[in-house]
């Protein structure tokens, strides 16, 4: 178990490399960086025990490679929309970057409001003495869904708020989710008509 878990933290430092070259390259050619942050995660043993319990999996080592997509997560917050799928095109063109799945929670939002790009990639490390192909679940989002998405998780693990209260405030979370889509929205356009003027 502990080898298999350096292997996804390997994994997780070659895909957060991967975003870190493209963020310098964009930055030298057009003078600007689309990344803001990037936050990596290793899930807990915990957690993966608690997952494979619950989808009715083994309880082994083979299993969770088979079986679980997002035990290496890697979440890249971008400044603008348009960034977050040049991004992932420039990710997924690479040649040692296979494409498992895609879930476009930004063109179809969760029931909840919630939006984000996520990719299962696969991508090999290089040991010692072999090749090892790891998936990794990579998040593109934007600094307004990063901020949403951030309430949200402290919502859905309060506990000690009475039900009426917690509905409320779901439904004010779905609001502001669909203000914070707008508001990505007029950023990108406003930032394009900068760029546009710069240009003529």
């Amino acid at each position: 178990m502990n080898e298999l878990m350096a292997y996804y933290r390997c994994a997780i430092m070659e895909v957060e490399t991967k975003f870190n070259v493209l963020n310098e390259e964009f930055s030298l050619e057009y003078d600007r960086n689309p990344i803001e942050t990037i936050k990596t995660r290793l899930k807990s043993t915990e957690s993966i025990i608690k997952k494979l319990v619950r989808r009715n999996f083994p309880l082994t080592v083979d299993s969770i490679e088979a079986n679980l997509n997002d035990i290496a997560g890697v979440r890249v917050v971008c400044s603008f929309l348009e960034d977050i799928y040049l991004l992932a095109d420039c990710l997924l063109q690479q040649d040692d970057v296979k494409l498992i799945q895609v879930k476009d929670y930004i063109k179809n939002p969760k029931p909840n409001g919630y939006r984000s790009l996520h990719l299962i990639i696969e991508i090999p490390i290089f040991l010692k003495d072999e090749r090892k192909d790891m998936r990794v679940e990579v998040q593109l989002r934007t600094i307004a869904m990063d901020f949403w998405a951030s309430l949200d998780h402290k919502l859905s693990y309060k506990k000690d708020i009475p039900e009426e209260e917690a509905k409320l405030l779901r439904q004010e979370l779905l609001e502001c989710a669909q203000i914070s889509a707008d508001l990505d929205v007029r950023m990108g356009e406003i930032k394009n008509r900068i760029v546009n003027k710069e240009n003529t």
